[in-house]
Protein backbone atom coordinates (compact mmCIF):
# COMPACT_ATOMS: atom_id res chain seq x y z
CA UNK A 1 0.00 0.00 0.00
CA UNK A 2 1.36 3.58 -0.84
CA UNK A 3 2.16 5.70 1.76
CA UNK A 4 0.06 9.30 2.07
CA UNK A 5 1.91 12.03 0.18
CA UNK A 6 4.33 14.20 2.38
CA UNK A 7 2.83 17.15 1.65
CA UNK A 8 -1.02 15.73 1.14
CA UNK A 9 -3.07 19.08 1.61
CA UNK A 10 -5.83 17.25 3.14
CA UNK A 11 -9.33 16.01 1.35
CA UNK A 12 -11.13 19.13 3.12
CA UNK A 13 -9.01 21.53 1.38
CA UNK A 14 -9.68 23.21 -2.13
CA UNK A 15 -6.05 21.42 -3.51
CA UNK A 16 -7.87 17.94 -2.34
CA UNK A 17 -6.72 15.98 -5.50
CA UNK A 18 -5.54 19.02 -7.78
CA UNK A 19 -2.04 19.96 -6.04
CA UNK A 20 1.30 18.43 -7.40
CA UNK A 21 2.19 16.51 -4.13
CA UNK A 22 -1.79 14.53 -5.19
CA UNK A 23 -0.05 12.92 -8.42
CA UNK A 24 0.47 9.32 -8.04
CA UNK A 25 -1.75 9.10 -5.10
CA UNK A 26 -4.17 6.35 -4.63
CA UNK A 27 -6.94 8.74 -3.69
CA UNK A 28 -6.49 11.24 -6.37
CA UNK A 29 -9.55 11.20 -8.06
CA UNK A 30 -11.99 10.51 -4.80
CA UNK A 31 -10.15 13.39 -3.61
CA UNK A 32 -11.01 15.19 -6.43
CA UNK A 33 -14.25 14.69 -6.87
CA UNK A 34 -15.21 16.28 -3.31
CA UNK A 35 -16.47 13.28 -1.99
CA UNK A 36 -13.74 12.64 0.41
CA UNK A 37 -14.71 16.42 1.91
CA UNK A 38 -18.02 15.01 3.14
CA UNK A 39 -18.07 13.87 6.65
CA UNK A 40 -18.24 9.79 7.25
CA UNK A 41 -21.69 10.04 8.58
CA UNK A 42 -19.69 6.12 10.31
CA UNK A 43 -17.79 9.10 12.94
CA UNK A 44 -20.83 9.90 14.62
CA UNK A 45 -21.95 6.14 15.08
CA UNK A 46 -18.23 5.14 15.99
CA UNK A 47 -18.27 8.41 18.46
CA UNK A 48 -21.82 6.46 20.27
CA UNK A 49 -20.34 3.46 19.95
CA UNK A 50 -17.12 4.83 22.09
CA UNK A 51 -19.19 6.44 24.84
CA UNK A 52 -18.53 2.67 26.64
CA UNK A 53 -14.66 2.94 26.44
CA UNK A 54 -13.09 5.08 28.80
CA UNK A 55 -9.84 4.99 26.95
CA UNK A 56 -9.06 4.28 23.31
CA UNK A 57 -4.78 3.91 23.14
CA UNK A 58 -3.20 3.12 19.49
CA UNK A 59 0.32 0.89 19.49
CA UNK A 60 2.24 2.37 16.07
CA UNK A 61 5.41 1.85 14.86
CA UNK A 62 6.70 2.81 11.31
CA UNK A 63 9.24 -0.38 11.02
CA UNK A 64 7.78 -3.37 10.62
CA UNK A 65 8.95 -6.67 12.96
CA UNK A 66 9.47 -4.70 16.09
CA UNK A 67 7.32 -6.65 18.18
CA UNK A 68 4.35 -4.30 18.36
CA UNK A 69 1.77 -7.03 18.13
CA UNK A 70 3.49 -8.99 21.29
CA UNK A 71 3.95 -5.85 23.11
CA UNK A 72 0.23 -4.97 22.43
CA UNK A 73 -1.04 -8.30 23.63
CA UNK A 74 1.47 -8.30 26.63
CA UNK A 75 -0.19 -4.45 27.31
CA UNK A 76 -3.63 -5.80 27.36
CA UNK A 77 -2.76 -8.34 29.80
CA UNK A 78 -0.99 -5.77 31.90
CA UNK A 79 -4.38 -3.33 31.68
CA UNK A 80 -6.57 -6.30 32.04
CA UNK A 81 -4.24 -6.99 35.82
CA UNK A 82 -4.31 -10.22 36.24
CA UNK A 83 -9.29 -19.62 22.98
CA UNK A 84 -11.86 -20.07 21.62
CA UNK A 85 -11.32 -17.88 18.41
CA UNK A 86 -15.24 -17.79 17.09
CA UNK A 87 -17.06 -14.61 16.37
CA UNK A 88 -20.41 -14.35 17.20
CA UNK A 89 -22.88 -12.05 16.30
CA UNK A 90 -25.73 -10.75 18.17
CA UNK A 91 -28.17 -7.79 17.96
CA UNK A 92 -25.90 -5.36 19.57
CA UNK A 93 -23.08 -6.64 17.16
CA UNK A 94 -20.01 -8.79 16.86
CA UNK A 95 -19.18 -9.82 19.88
CA UNK A 96 -15.23 -9.72 20.86
CA UNK A 97 -13.20 -13.30 21.69
CA UNK A 98 -12.34 -13.18 25.41
CA UNK A 99 -9.43 -14.30 26.57
CA UNK A 100 -9.79 -13.51 29.86
CA UNK A 101 -13.25 -12.52 31.66
CA UNK A 102 -12.05 -8.67 31.05
CA UNK A 103 -9.60 -8.67 28.17
CA UNK A 104 -11.53 -9.48 24.51
CA UNK A 105 -9.97 -9.31 21.18
CA UNK A 106 -10.86 -8.59 17.66
CA UNK A 107 -9.01 -9.50 14.65
CA UNK A 108 -9.30 -10.19 10.78
CA UNK A 109 -7.85 -13.67 11.51
CA UNK A 110 -10.76 -14.82 13.49
CA UNK A 111 -13.14 -14.07 10.33
CA UNK A 112 -10.69 -15.99 7.98
CA UNK A 113 -12.13 -19.76 7.29
CA UNK A 114 -7.76 -20.97 7.79
CA UNK A 115 -5.51 -19.30 9.44
CA UNK A 116 -3.07 -19.72 6.38
CA UNK A 117 -5.31 -17.88 4.03
CA UNK A 118 -3.83 -14.07 2.93
CA UNK A 119 -5.74 -10.94 3.02
CA UNK A 120 -5.41 -9.18 -0.02
CA UNK A 121 -7.30 -6.26 0.11
CA UNK A 122 -7.25 -2.99 -1.43
CA UNK A 123 -7.39 0.34 0.47
CA UNK A 124 -11.29 0.62 0.72
CA UNK A 125 -11.62 -2.78 1.86
CA UNK A 126 -9.14 -2.53 4.88
CA UNK A 127 -11.17 1.07 5.89
CA UNK A 128 -14.50 -0.53 5.97
CA UNK A 129 -13.10 -3.15 7.75
CA UNK A 130 -12.05 -0.70 10.75
CA UNK A 131 -14.70 1.02 10.25
CA UNK A 132 -16.91 -2.00 11.35
CA UNK A 133 -14.38 -2.65 13.98
CA UNK A 134 -15.05 0.32 15.88
CA UNK A 135 -19.04 0.63 14.94
CA UNK A 136 -20.33 -2.97 14.60
CA UNK A 137 -18.26 -4.74 17.98
CA UNK A 138 -19.73 -4.91 21.27
CA UNK A 139 -17.31 -3.92 23.48
CA UNK A 140 -19.59 -2.90 25.96
CA UNK A 141 -18.35 -0.97 29.19
CA UNK A 142 -14.55 -0.94 28.99
CA UNK A 143 -11.37 0.74 30.57
CA UNK A 144 -9.50 0.40 27.33
CA UNK A 145 -9.52 0.03 23.80
CA UNK A 146 -6.04 -0.91 22.13
CA UNK A 147 -5.66 -0.90 18.28
CA UNK A 148 -2.71 -2.82 17.29
CA UNK A 149 -1.96 -0.71 13.69
CA UNK A 150 0.06 -2.33 11.16
CA UNK A 151 3.52 -0.18 10.45
CA UNK A 152 3.98 2.70 8.00
CA UNK A 153 1.68 5.76 7.83
CA UNK A 154 -1.39 4.50 5.37
CA UNK A 155 -4.55 4.16 4.93
CA UNK A 156 -5.08 2.11 8.24
CA UNK A 157 -3.54 5.05 10.13
CA UNK A 158 -5.67 7.61 8.63
CA UNK A 159 -8.69 5.75 9.14
CA UNK A 160 -8.40 5.06 12.58
CA UNK A 161 -7.12 8.59 13.69
CA UNK A 162 -9.97 10.33 11.56
CA UNK A 163 -13.10 7.78 12.61
CA UNK A 164 -11.73 7.88 16.41
CA UNK A 165 -11.03 11.77 16.53
CA UNK A 166 -14.64 12.71 17.94
CA UNK A 167 -14.47 9.98 20.38
CA UNK A 168 -11.11 11.10 21.85
CA UNK A 169 -7.72 9.24 21.50
CA UNK A 170 -6.03 9.48 24.17
CA UNK A 171 -2.67 8.80 22.78
CA UNK A 172 -0.17 6.29 20.33
CA UNK A 173 2.25 4.13 22.17
CA UNK A 174 4.92 4.12 19.60
CA UNK A 175 7.43 1.18 19.47
CA UNK A 176 10.92 0.51 18.64
CA UNK A 177 13.74 -1.34 18.51
CA UNK A 178 17.70 0.25 19.22
CA UNK A 179 19.23 0.17 15.39
CA UNK A 180 19.46 3.06 13.73
CA UNK A 181 17.39 1.33 10.81
CA UNK A 182 14.21 1.53 13.38
CA UNK A 183 14.70 4.75 14.45
CA UNK A 184 14.47 5.85 10.79
CA UNK A 185 11.02 4.85 10.34
CA UNK A 186 10.15 5.91 13.90
CA UNK A 187 10.65 9.24 13.62
CA UNK A 188 8.29 9.15 10.21
CA UNK A 189 5.73 8.02 12.60
CA UNK A 190 6.34 10.75 15.16
CA UNK A 191 5.88 12.90 12.80
CA UNK A 192 2.86 11.89 11.30
CA UNK A 193 1.28 11.95 14.63
CA UNK A 194 2.17 15.34 14.88
CA UNK A 195 0.43 16.18 11.35
CA UNK A 196 -2.41 14.38 12.26
CA UNK A 197 -2.46 15.87 15.64
CA UNK A 198 -2.28 12.50 17.53
CA UNK A 199 -1.05 12.87 21.43
CA UNK A 200 2.00 10.85 21.76
CA UNK A 201 2.12 8.80 25.05
CA UNK A 202 5.32 7.97 24.31
CA UNK A 203 8.22 5.61 23.11
CA UNK A 204 9.33 2.13 24.25
CA UNK A 205 12.26 0.56 23.25
CA UNK A 206 11.70 -3.20 22.22
CA UNK A 207 14.26 -5.96 22.17
CA UNK A 208 16.31 -3.80 24.14
CA UNK A 209 19.20 -6.60 24.88
CA UNK A 210 19.57 -9.67 25.98
CA UNK A 211 20.69 -11.47 29.70
CA UNK A 212 22.07 -14.75 28.79
CA UNK A 213 19.93 -17.22 31.73
CA UNK A 214 23.52 -18.90 32.17
CA UNK A 215 26.22 -16.29 32.57
CA UNK A 216 23.82 -13.50 33.11
CA UNK A 217 26.24 -11.18 30.78
CA UNK A 218 24.09 -8.87 28.30
CA UNK A 219 24.68 -8.60 24.97
CA UNK A 220 23.17 -5.91 22.42
CA UNK A 221 21.56 -8.08 19.76
CA UNK A 222 20.37 -4.44 18.09
CA UNK A 223 23.71 -2.33 18.70
CA UNK A 224 21.73 1.38 19.28
CA UNK A 225 24.93 3.04 17.19
CA UNK A 226 23.04 6.47 16.97
CA UNK A 227 21.87 6.27 21.26
CA UNK A 228 19.07 3.93 20.71
CA UNK A 229 15.43 5.33 21.59
CA UNK A 230 16.81 7.30 24.56
CA UNK A 231 18.45 9.84 22.30
CA UNK A 232 16.02 9.75 19.89
CA UNK A 233 13.13 10.63 22.36
CA UNK A 234 15.33 13.55 24.03
CA UNK A 235 16.12 15.31 20.17
CA UNK A 236 12.17 14.90 19.60
CA UNK A 237 11.00 15.78 23.14
CA UNK A 238 8.98 13.06 23.56
CA UNK A 239 8.73 10.46 26.56
CA UNK A 240 10.48 7.47 26.73
CA UNK A 241 8.38 5.28 28.63
CA UNK A 242 10.80 2.36 29.36
CA UNK A 243 13.14 -0.49 27.64
CA UNK A 244 12.14 -3.56 27.21
CA UNK A 245 14.71 -6.73 26.71
CA UNK A 246 14.44 -9.76 24.61
CA UNK A 247 13.30 -12.59 26.82
CA UNK A 248 13.12 -15.88 25.88
CA UNK A 249 9.88 -17.38 27.75
CA UNK A 250 8.18 -15.00 25.34
CA UNK A 251 8.45 -17.38 22.92
CA UNK A 252 6.56 -20.24 24.95
CA UNK A 253 3.01 -20.49 24.47
CA UNK A 254 2.31 -20.65 27.96
CA UNK A 255 4.21 -17.30 28.94
CA UNK A 256 1.01 -15.24 29.48
CA UNK A 257 -1.03 -17.55 31.98
CA UNK A 258 2.43 -18.36 33.93
CA UNK A 259 2.41 -17.26 37.27
CA UNK A 260 6.11 -16.68 37.28
CA UNK A 261 5.63 -14.47 33.83
CA UNK A 262 4.85 -11.11 35.19
CA UNK A 263 8.38 -11.62 37.78
CA UNK A 264 10.44 -12.77 34.51
CA UNK A 265 9.61 -9.91 32.61
CA UNK A 266 11.41 -6.71 33.43
CA UNK A 267 11.19 -3.52 32.51
CA UNK A 268 13.65 -0.94 32.65
CA UNK A 269 12.55 2.85 32.57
Amino acid sequence: MEEVPHDCPGADSTQAGRGASCQGCPNQRLCASGAGAAPDPAIEEIKEKMKTVKHKILVLSGKGGVGKSTFSAHLAHGLAEDENTQVHQSGSGWSPVYVEDNLGVMSVGFLLSSPDDAVIWRGPKKNGMIKQFLRDVDWGDVDYLLVDTPPGTSDEHLSVVQYLASAHIDGAVIITTPQEVSLQDVRKEISFCHKVKLPIIGVVENMSGFVCPRCKKESQIFPPTTGGAEAMCRDLKVPLLGKVPLDPHIGIQEFCSSPQSKEESPISS
